[in-house]
């Protein structure tokens, strides 16, 4: 991707409610959108809990935002940073967003901000509630991407690639366009299997969805002449 036609994403950090650890790998996926040039951390940072936060926020251009907690046992984080994305939003000169957050609060704005077309890619944890994963364009667990991104291949065991996603790919397969033999375009089959569910794949380990196919003992891949790659349901 040019520099000069990069589209221009905002990366949006709950830091009252995310871990720093997995900065490095969110940068890495939301690269596949454009460059970052926004980089906001939101949270009261006189807090303890947020040092490791303030500790890296120079080292990856993030600008920290103070937001005092007005009430006890609450804060308002969640405000601040919808303010400013929306803000960003109307701006128009942001293409894509990131959010880095397991707050379900933050699911309204997500719907919002794909509203106007706009893809947002969410990172939370594994107890991020549904509603919010299925907004989202895409939503990654942090510690599996981590994980995924070990040399040893130690965070593609703890993945379970279940039923329900199996159901998913050969729903998309089946929508997709195939030629008398069965096989559809890897490519179509991955864009509808993304339209149908807020899924990645590199929540199962994988980062590719053709590292994951080939996984599967249901689909078969096939490069064509065209030098793209194919599938089929097995079974």
């Amino acid at each position: 991707m040019s520099e000069i036609n990069a589209k221009n994403i905002a990366l949006l950090i709950d830091a009252d409610n995310v871990d720093p650890n997995g900065i490095d790998a969110v940068l890495t996926v939301l690269a596949e959108l454009g460059q970052v040039n926004i980089r906001r951390a939101y949270g009261n940072w006189a807090k303890d809990a947020l040092k490791r936060w303030g500790d890296i926020t120079n080292r990856y251009g993030i600008r920290p935002h103070q937001q005092f907690d007005l009430t006890r046992g609450k804060n308002a984080t969640d405000m601040a940073m919808t303010i400013d994305a929306v803000d960003l939003l109307y701006q128009g000169k942001v293409d894509g967003f990131g959010i880095m957050s397991s707050d379900s609060d933050f699911t309204p704005l997500v719907t919002r901000l794909r509203q106007d077309g706009h893809p947002v890619y969410c990172f939370g944890d594994a107890k991020t509630p549904e509603a919010l994963r299925t907004a989202c364009t895409r939503f990654i667990d942090i510690a599996k991407l981590i994980g995924g991104d070990d040399k040893d291949g130690a965070g593609r065991q703890s993945n379970k690639v279940d039923d329900e996603l199996i159901e998913l790919l050969g729903g998309a397969w089946k929508a997709s366009s195939r030629d008398d033999d069965g096989f559809a375009k890897l490519q179509e089959v991955g864009q509808i299997a993304g339209n149908r569910s807020s899924f990645d794949v590199r929540n199962y380990g994988f980062k590719r969805l053709s590292e994951l196919m080939r996984s599967l003992d249901r689909f078969e891949l096939k490069r064509g002449t065209d030098d793209q790659l194919y599938v089929r349901r097995l079974r």
